[in-house]
């Protein structure tokens, strides 16, 4: 269960929980080192600094889909933060002396918890499916 902090509120009605009507399809998993949010960098500035490589894997099925990445130098990725909680609606940071709305920080925790990042992209294996990038900040 996710607690909350003093000033933060909670949606009446958790997203996870409604209907799905966006059609959005997972085509691939990210693998990172980073295991709990206490180890996860905050952006991908501080992931480069700490100098962990990632790979994403893209399924069978969108793999021809890659078909001339090998010329790019980096990718953008939108991805799906599965473990941050989308019925809160006010955050309280740890650092903020006020709670402020989800929408003006740049925290997982949303309704749709959609992650964008930019990584350079270190090697490419297109029959694998395999992206090895440079950092990623995600679980």
């Amino acid at each position: 269960m996710f607690e909350t902090r003093e000033g933060e509120r909670l949606l009446e009605t958790d997203p996870a929980a409604m209907p799905r009507d966006g059609h959005v399809v997972f085509i691939g998993r990210i693998a990172s080192p980073w295991t709990s949010r206490a180890t996860c960098p905050k952006n991908m500035r501080a992931a480069r600094k700490m100098g962990q490589a990632a790979v994403l894997t893209i399924d069978p099925a969108y793999r021809e889909g890659l078909a001339g990445l090998d010329r790019a130098s980096h990718v953008i990725i939108l991805s799906w933060f599965d473990q941050a909680p989308r019925n809160l609606i006010v955050q309280k940071p740890r650092h903020a002396a006020e709670p402020k709305g989800v929408f003006s920080l740049r925290s997982p925790a949303r309704p749709n918890p959609v992650g964008l990042h930019v990584a350079k992209l270190v090697a490419l294996d297109i029959e694998a499916g395999r992206l090895d990038l440079d950092a990623i900040d995600v679980l």
